[in-house]
């Protein structure tokens, strides 16, 4: 039976193509905000992290009422490193939408999280967004779009999609490019024609798999997922059917559904609706709620496995406690244990000999949100280089994963950027020209993105934008370069000065300035050559009671590079750890002395 007063949508796009922008015009056309209420720019980026960077990390209910139908949302992450959290909230939904930015066209996020709807056989409606960009191409992009599904494999009914053109910056929505009208309403009409109503049978037996876990320091876990059967009350005794086949039963303790942008305790809730459960202590994902005299069961939800793994550790350095609280490595496995019980996205285990934790994600991005979340909590530890996890086939080759990476960079550095992804196992696979840019596509390992962000940018002289997502496991391409110069390292434990960063400048690229805490084996900079340059940044000018017959020169110097925590994890060797604190990211040897290196490089 149809649900008709429902419609359980996803929406989908790339960084950046303005999806949550997107979502605050609907929900204001819907009249989820009071007139006289103050409402948040990207209001469904609720955490930090979210604001800052400009991305949806984490998956998010809401629903909007539009003439009597409840629209149950899903915004899903535009980045595939949180891929995990896309997989599992699509099984939710009965259709998509499909945000592409009307110059920039279908991108390697886009292809992703697509790929994953097609296969569910999900309603697909294109909504081309930024039509009042200088430079939009809607027509171009539409041709972009139905190119991607073709090879994507779409059937001819999902290829028939309907399309809305649409500048959420300036919340107006229309059915062509060229027509007048200044408001939402044609989307929200296009959803509830488009997008087929939930078919579940509302008199069956319950059947409700989870598809995404929250969790609450006073409940406990809490399990979300869509009721494809029968009717869910509070105080309701369920059978708990796990993925690995055990059973057991549990009672529900308080049942919501979602409202606007928040959730709201119900009594009951109905077939083809989303829902949120209490009373299930271990909840995971793809367990399945059902009624014990009458069980039904679905098909397993999959998560793709993890890439990259990292090691955090407790902080060795010489510096340690002078920003953060919190330095044990006990507190440290702690709190990782409890972001083990609450993101099942992330594989967390203590290693072998107790000396780390080690933590396996689908990228850097995903690692490195972890990390900037903890050093917010007052957290300081140090984590080592990200290391790709290998696989083996069928027949015993060792297998790595390959990653889809674009580039976008004037026509001008092109050939510098080709030469980068090529000394790092890059393979291209596509280029063409849009206005003053080249669009550039890639094939590489995800090990040869280590450090290229920077090379890429290096360049292109900053003006190059690049974009990646994990592709799919393929043979192992053998070794090739990494990073081709040497680190300066700070030869003691002291304040920089100005008077030695001035002459070292003259010998490589800088990352510190005048006057900061540095120790013996932190990396103050990158050497001009290859091989490790131990530096003296404490080095003061000679004092004498001669006076000099000209001037002293004056002390410019050029402002240091600063990493991001992305970047810094992509820079790192494998002899050297990123130090995390509150206050500071360093670089470091994971060896200090410069002897014991010595003697390590000798063994």
């Amino acid at each position: 039976m149809r649900q008709e007063h429902i419609r359980n949508i996803a929406i989908i796009a790339h960084v950046d193509h303005g999806k949550t922008t997107m979502v605050d015009s609907l929900l204001k056309a819907a009249g989820a905000f009071r007139e006289n209420q103050e409402v948040a720019e990207r209001v469904l980026d609720s955490n930090d992290q979210e604001r800052e960077r400009g991305i949806t990390i984490l998956a998010k209910n809401f629903s909007i009422s539009y003439k009597g139908v409840k629209i149950n949302v899903i915004d899903t992450p535009g980045h595939a490193d949180f891929g995990g959290e896309v997989e599992r909230v699509l099984k939710m939904a009965d259709g998509a939408l499909l945000i592409v930015d009307a110059f920039e066209g279908p991108m390697p996020q886009t292809r992703f999280v697509l790929r994953h709807a097609l296969e569910l056989q999900l309603k697909i409606m294109v909504v081309i967004n930024k039509i009042d960009r200088p430079g939009a191409r809607p027509d171009e992009v539409l041709d972009e779009i139905f190119d991607l599904m073709v090879e994507l494999d779409a059937s001819d009914d999902q290829l028939d999609f309907p399309v809305i053109y649409a500048s959420g910056v300036n919340a107006y929505a229309r059915y062509e490019v060229d027509d007048d009208n200044m408001d939402m309403y044609p989307l929200l009409d296009s959803i509830i024609k488009e997008i087929p109503a939930p078919d579940v049978d509302p008199d069956g037996p319950v059947a409700l798999q989870v598809c995404t876990v929250d969790h609450s320091n006073f409940v406990g876990r809490i399990g979300i997922g869509r009721l494809f059967s029968g009717t869910i009350n509070s105080g309701d005794n369920i059978l708990v059917i796990k993925n690995d086949g055990s059973r057991y039963n549990a009672s529900i303790r308080q049942l919501y559904t979602f409202e606007s942008l928040g959730r709201v305790e119900a009594q009951s809730a109905g077939a083809g609706d989303i829902v949120a459960v209490v009373g299930v202590e271990d909840a995971d994902i793809g367990d399945m709620f059902t009624n014990s005299d009458n069980p039904v069961e679905l098909d397993p939800i999959k998560i793709e496995k993890p890439t990259l793994s990292v090691v955090f550790e407790a902080s060795t350095s010489p510096l340690v406690g002078r920003d953060g609280d919190i330095v044990g490595a006990r507190q440290i496995k702690e709190r990782l244990m409890r972001e083990a019980e609450a993101n099942i996205t992330m594989r967390i285990k203590e290693l072998d000999d107790k000396s780390g934790i080690e933590v396996s994600g689908r990228g850097i991005l995903h690692l490195s949100v972890l990390m900037e979340t903890m050093r917010r909590e007052g957290y300081e530890f140090q984590v080592g280089r990200p290391r790709v996890i290998y696989l083996k086939d069928e027949q015993g080759n060792l297998t790595e994963p390959l990653e889809q990476a674009v580039v976008e960079v004037p026509q001008l550095y092109a050939g510098k950027v080709i030469e980068a992804f090529g000394t790092a196992g890059g393979e291209m696979v596509d280029m063409s020209q849009r206005d003053d840019q080249t669009h550039i596509e890639f094939k590489i390992p995800t090990r040869g993105l280590m450090g290229l962000r920077t090379r890429v940018l290096n360049v292109s002289h900053g003006e190059a934008s690049m974009f990646h997502n994990f592709s799919e496991y393929g043979p192992y391409r053998g070794e090739f370069g990494g990073r081709q110069n040497g680190a300066m390292i700070s030869m003691s434990t002291e304040k920089s000065v100005a008077y030695a960063l001035d002459t070292l400048q003259q010998r490589g690229t800088l990352f510190i300035g005048p006057g900061e805490e540095c120790y013996e084996g932190m990396i103050v900079g990158e050497s001009n050559r290859d091989g490790d340059l131990v530096v003296n940044i404490a080095k003061s000018k000679n004092l004498t009671n001669t006076r000099a017959a000209a001037a002293d020169k004056s002390i410019i110097l050029t402002p240091p590079v600063r990493f991001t925590l992305e970047e810094a994890l992509e820079y790192i060797d494998d002899d050297e750890l990123v130090e995390i604190t509150p206050l500071n990211i360093r670089l470091r040897k994971r060896l200090l002395s410069a002897l014991e290196r010595k003697k390590a490089k000798n063994k």
